[in-house]
């Protein structure tokens, strides 16, 4: 964080300061990490009092005292620490990030939206700005109200550049993300079926999406899918500079001759206003070649060379962990753990990735429900057993009711299909189920707790079949 005395914290946030004289007040400064969560607390960190669904912050401040922290913002006046006490601890947090990205006027903001693949993006982003001057980009999923001013938060005086991943849960979400940290370059990745069930309609969510580029400035640049034509729509709402990334034949950073390889990373040869160049991919699935294009068009408009971004890119692995993780056990089964979170359009992408590395292995699905769907979760659950089917999958294991249709959709296109109750007999299923050099996929959305499952079965030999069966 740029250091920040406690006197200019209660300048900006309109609190008061307690628990310290004002004239020492002035001397005391924070020097750490801004944290919501007592337990990350480092020496010089400022402390939020969040008051939670679960948790009242207001509990904890001793914790974070104990753990280094200096100072704590809060709206009880209570606790060990010198403390801004506000009225409103989340429209202060925010007023503080909007502070400290003011005082870097020079700082390249880029913005990340999308129904899927903002985090895949932001970390990839993240990791080519960097070979450009210090950057800052979230930790794992930080696209709300508090991840992202805990993101901005992180910037210091010689930060040079700044991804935020902006989600949206409703109308107005991004827009208010974007007060917070306005960004020059805004990405919109796609509109998919994500949330759905919330929005009631994709049109909707496109709205939602489209916020982001019509909060940037005239001078700024929105990167649009031209795949995606509630995407390309959305040039007709920004005053900014419009580019186009895609595969269309109008994209003015496309991507041709794409291959993937037994690893399920990408390669293709992409074109636009710096030339063209061959671009390898690090990181398993085609769908990342979307992702890549945003990528490196952001990173040409931040001025870096596309000799420099092609190479970071050739680099930039997997940062945030289930998404796509790709491991493979000494008996030869390779397990890709991608259940952070699901919808139809990344379980189609994830199913189209293993069945490029499968390479005539045996393919095993262990896929759960996929949620916020609404009213069609039903066909949309039936279409992805219909697509494992199509990608030659061998066996779907059906994990919970709600993710049922999954199976029918895989049965009727000639797959085998199993059905297990939870997560626990679905582990016991797949260890029974998987032979030496398989590759299983495990996927669902975040809610069904399949990421841990995966975990268990990249660290479960084919041996332990014999223990499970004692």
């Amino acid at each position: 964080m740029i250091p920040t005395t406690l006197t200019e914290l209660a300048e900006v946030t309109g609190g008061r300061i307690a628990g310290l004289g004002e004239s020492e007040a002035g001397g005391l400064t924070i020097t750490g990490a801004v944290v919501t969560d007592s337990r990350e607390a480092e020496p010089g960190s400022l402390y939020v009092a969040r008051i939670g669904e679960h948790a009242d912050g207001h509990g904890f401040i001793a914790g974070a005292a104990q753990r280094g922290a200096v100072a704590a913002l809060v709206t009880q006046d209570t606790g060990p620490l010198p403390r801004v006490v506000v009225a409103d601890e989340q429209a202060a947090f925010v007023a503080l990030a909007r502070h400290l990205v003011d005082a870097r006027p020079q700082l390249n903001v880029v913005g990340i939206t999308g129904s899927s693949g903002k985090t895949s993006t932001k970390d990839l982003l993240g990791q080519v700005l960097a070979r450009d001057g210090e950057t800052v980009a979230p930790v794992g999923s930080y696209n709300s109200e508090v991840g992202v001013p805990l993101t901005v938060c992180r910037i210091t005086d010689s930060t040079r550049h700044l991804v935020v991943e902006m989600g949206a849960r409703g109308i107005g979400h991004v827009r208010y993300l974007t007060e917070i940290a306005p960004p020059r370059i805004g990405i919109v990745l796609n509109v998919g079926s994500a949330h759905v069930g919330e929005f009631g309609s994709q049109a909707a969510i496109a709205v939602a999406k489209s916020e982001l580029v019509q909060a940037l400035p005239s001078d700024g640049v929105a990167i649009l899918n031209a795949d995606d034509p509630l995407v390309r729509a959305m040039a007709g709402r920004t005053t900014a500079r419009v580019l186009l990334v895609g595969e269309a034949q109008d994209a003015e950073v496309r991507a041709t001759g794409v291959t993937l390889g037994a690893d399920g990373r990408a390669r293709f040869r992409c074109s636009g206003p710096f030339g063209t160049a061959e671009v390898h991919l690090a990181v398993a699935g085609r769908h990342q070649v979307g992702n890549a294009l945003a990528v490196i068009a952001a990173a040409h408009e931040s001025g870096m060379a596309i000799e420099t971004i092609g190479a970071a890119l050739r680099d930039a692995g997997p940062v945030s962990r289930y998404r796509m993780e790709v491991a493979t056990r000494a008996d030869g089964v390779t397990i890709v753990n991608d259940a952070y979170n699901a919808n139809p359009e990344s379980m189609t992408a994830a199913l189209d990735a293993v069945a490029a590395m499968a390479g005539g292995r045996r393919a095993v699905a262990v896929l759960g429900p996929m949620l916020e769907l609404g009213a069609e979760a039903e066909a949309a659950h039936r279409a992805v057993g219909s697509a494992a089917a199509v990608h030659g999958v061998h066996t779907v294991i059906v994990v919970g009711d709600q993710a049922r249709g999954i199976g029918e959709g895989a049965s009727s296109g000639g797959s085998h299909v199993e059905y297990a109750p939870d997560v626990e007999s679905a582990y016991a299923m797949t260890v029974d189920i998987v032979e030496a050099g398989d590759i299983v996929l495990v996927k669902s959305s975040n809610g069904a707790g399949l990421r841990f499952l995966g975990d268990r079965l990249r660290d479960t030999p084919v041996s332990a079949k014999e223990d499970l069966t004692c």
